[in-house]
């Protein structure tokens, strides 16, 4: 059996948005998306499709490299999976890719979210809720909560993930072709 590696990002963009989430929170990282390859080539989430406008909003291919990532505090984890839990959780991801246009994000699952009450709404997403999604479909979390519970920081209570990096994105030594070193970080 082959042995594969999905890879989750948590970052801190500091929009006013984050700012104001990051409030309520009291945490470092308040939003996570989730990639299938190491250089972070193809990074999916929930959030923003303009970044003028926050509440444009839905499925996104997220760029690693423009916008508000460029500057973003971030701390990237991998974890082991095996090719079926890979594809598994890569087709649900294409098949929203192709239905991008009909997600919108789960404005409402954040007040939810802050009463711990699920508001869980027909193709509405918010980033966590996302990432929770497709680890679930890839048989990788059980967390005992509803996805539309879940926050980025839960993510990082989980042990099995290996931390790789945690730094400001623009510095993530996989993110650049020509410098391929890595360095992983101290437990």
């Amino acid at each position: 059996m082959t042995e594969k590696k999905v890879y989750i990002l948590l970052t801190d963009t500091g929009s006013f948005f984050t700012k104001l989430i990051k409030l309520y929170t009291k945490q470092p990282y308040n939003h996570a998306s989730i990639s299938f390859d190491r250089q972070l080539t193809e990074v999916y989430s929930f959030g923003r499709k303009k970044m003028a406008n926050p509440f444009q909003a839905g499925f996104v291919k997220e760029d690693m490299k423009q916008g508000l990532f460029q500057q973003s505090a971030c701390a990237i984890y991998s974890i082991d999976v095996t090719e079926e839990q890979w594809n598994e959780m890569k087709q649900l991801v294409e098949k929203m890719k192709v239905q991008k246009d009909t997600y919108r994000y789960n404005f409402l699952g954040l007040f939810g979210y802050i009463m711990k009450k699920p508001i869980k709404r027909k193709k509405a997403l918010f980033c966590s809720e996302f990432v929770a999604n497709v680890l679930k479909k890839g048989s990788l979390i059980d967390f005992d909560l509803s996805p539309s519970l879940i926050a980025p920081s839960d993510f990082q209570k989980i042990l099995e993930w290996n931390q790789l990096y945690e730094g400001t994105l623009k510095y993530y030594p996989d993110n650049k072709k020509e410098n391929n070193w890595y360095m992983p970080i101290a437990n």
